[in-house]
This record gives structure tokens, sequence and C-alpha cells, in this order.
């Protein structure tokens, strides 16, 4: 007869009506921890909107919980969930404090241009059902890394991960420093702008300073920060932010280690940026075939972009090369990877790319 401690653990064999069905003390540790994974990493959640808050003239955030109020999944301040709409994706960081479980609140700026941030903001009302992921990403303040005196250099839209951070602060009490650099275009176009203020008045330990319409220069953070020392820098913003601010913190003698950048879409111009493949147009199109369907498509459209819209549907989340939900295996052909990917170290080996960041440089087949 087996000892019993052999059935408390998970043997890869139905043992339902065997022994550990007699033994009701024994804890099931697979049914155990598939339920603590389904609760705090859910790949689906099915949340309603129950309110709608116009922050600016072109943001507004949205309240999502489940309909029975039950608390939803755990995150860490920075995070984002991918929200599933009109057959897409699109990522967006929760802006409420992590101490707040009740709901997410979403904070979304109209971009020009843009497909789903215009249709969230000029359809999207109080009942509707939104499809989301479970939390996730890897901007976020770590204590065990990045020390307890951060400096969040933020740029329009880019203060929502600023805004859960200031919020867990204050919610939860905790004894950590932020200091808030925030660059707007206008005194209207500062978001959270009065809470901001209220939170910054409140605690010491909150420090927001606004920049509107100046630039974030080496300059303006000596003057407004201070001596880096060994800070973490927390940088959120738009694309064409990052190598300026990346520029100034270095001239500040700021190590690279110790600066933070949010992941931040796909580059808007692929072909203007190495390593893109000298020689070779952007706008040109190739071939693409997948499951015995060929298309055409530019070089400089991400392949997931293609795979969408032609009505495939790979798993995605980031849309920045990060989370790799995305992969696709590449059988033939060549692909541009951009920088922003994080392949795993077995990928280039087996052929597999991020979709969100790569594009085909010659007439391609795919494997989903």
């Amino acid at each position: 007869m087996p000892h019993p401690l052999i059935a408390s653990y998970p043997t890869g064999r139905d043992i339902s009506d065997g022994f550990a069905s007699r033994r009701p003390d024994l804890v099931d540790h697979r049914a155990s921890g598939r339920d603590t994974i389904d609760t705090c990493h859910p790949k689906r959640l099915h949340l309603h909107v129950t309110d709608v808050v116009d922050e600016t003239a072109t943001t507004k955030t949205f309240r999502l919980a489940h309909p029975d109020g039950s608390d939803l999944p755990p995150f860490l301040a920075g995070q984002y969930v991918a929200l599933r709409y009109a057959n897409t994706t699109r990522p967006y960081t929760i802006s409420s404090s992590p101490s707040q479980l009740g709901h997410y609140d979403l904070t979304v700026r109209r971009v020009p241009g843009g497909r789903i941030s215009n249709l969230l903001i000029d359809t999207l009302t109080v009942g509707d059902e939104c499809v989301t992921t479970g939390p996730m990403g890897t901007f976020h303040h770590n204590p065990l890394f990045h020390g307890d005196d951060g400096l969040f250099l933020a740029d329009g839209s880019g203060v929502v991960p600023a805004m859960s951070m200031i919020r867990e602060i204050a919610d939860a009490g905790l004894d950590r420093r932020l200091h808030l650099i925030y660059g707007s275009r206008s005194a209207d176009d500062v978001i959270f702008h009065d809470e901001l203020d209220e939170l910054a008045a409140a605690h010491p330990n909150i420090v927001v300073d606004h920049v509107i319409g100046g630039v974030l220069t080496a300059e303006v953070v000596t003057l407004l920060a201070g001596d880096l020392r060994d800070r973490t820098v927390y940088v959120c913003g738009p694309q064409e932010m990052y190598p300026h601010v990346l520029e100034q913190l270095t001239s500040l003698g700021h190590p690279r280690r110790r600066i933070r950048f949010e992941a931040n879409g796909a580059p808007a111009r692929p072909g203007a940026r190495p390593p893109w493949p000298s020689g070779v147009d952007p706008s040109g199109s190739v071939a693409v075939t997948v499951r015995g369907t060929t298309f055409r498509t530019p070089r400089n459209r991400p392949l997931l972009e293609a795979l969408e819209n032609k009505g495939f549907r790979p798993e995605s989340a980031c849309r920045s090369g990060e989370c790799s939900l995305c992969r696709v295996r590449v059988r033939s052909g060549d692909v541009h990877r951009a920088e922003e990917a994080r392949p795993r170290l077995s990928d280039e080996c087996v052929g597999y790319v991020h979709s969100c960041v790569s594009y085909p440089i010659t007439d391609i087949e795919l494997e989903l």
C-alpha cells in the first residue's frame, strides 16, 4: 500500500476514484493551484462599465467591475490589461489603486486617427460589457530593486501608470516617495490635474510638478528633482519622447539600469529606424500566406495588424513586443524584427517572431 503522502501530490494520472477519494483529509494541490492561477491570472475577464468620467476634452476614464461586485485579480501599480474590442486588442494601463480591487479604471486618451481609442471614447457607455485579459506587464515598482525614492517623468497620457502608483502610496499609507514631473501641452490638457495637486498637498512623500508647454530637459529635471543619485526613474509618454529623455538623463550621468521605460506600441515609422534593411522600400507590398490563404500587405505594417485585417486572430495583449502572446512561426521568407521585441532565446532558432513588432521584408509563409 502506498504511503499516504504520495496521494497529496499530482502524478499526472487520474486518481479521483482511487486512494485519494478515500482520504478527504488530503489536499488536492493540483486543483488548489489551478484555482489560484485562474483567480489571480485569468485569461479573460468579462466586466461591465459602471462609470465614465470626463478627465479632459480628449480623455475619459472607464470604470470596469464584475457584475456581481466581487474583487478583481490583484495587480501592481503600473500594470495594464488588454481590452478586446472591435475584433482586436489594445493595452490600457490601470489608473486606479491596487488597493481598490472592486474595480479597474482604464483612462483612455483620444489618438488622432486612432481606431480603438476614438471608438471607446465615442461609443462606450455605462452598462456595456468589456472583455479584458488579466493584469500584466513589467513596468511597475519593484520594492526589492527600485528602492523607496522614485522619479516619474510623464508626458500626456503617460501619467496614467504614475497615477496608479501615487494612488497606491496615498491609499495604503506607504513609506515610499514618488516625484512626478508631468509635461502637458496646455493647462486644460492635464489629466487628473485636481486630484494630483490634492494628493501632493496632503502627502509630503508625493511631489508633483507640472511642465506646461515645455520640454523635459536635463536642466528642468535637475531644477525640479535635484541630484538623481540612485533613484529609479520611470518614463512614460509618446514614443518620440523616449530617445530624448534617455539622452537627457544620460547627460546627467544617470545609469541606464536605473531608467525604466514603459512599452509603448510598435514603432510609428519602422522603415526610418535601424536596423531596417537598407535598400528595402517600407511602403512596398509583399505576399503573406497562412493556413492556405495568401494576401498582400505593406512591409511597414506589423504582421499582427495584417493578420487581424484578414480575419485571423492571434492571441495578443501588449502589442509592444513584450508579452510574447502574439508569437507566430515564420516557415519561409524574411522578417524584420523591431528592437522593441523581447524574444525568447530559442525563438530565433526555430523561427518564432512577435507579430506585433515584426514586418515582412519578402514574401513569407506563417504558421499560427
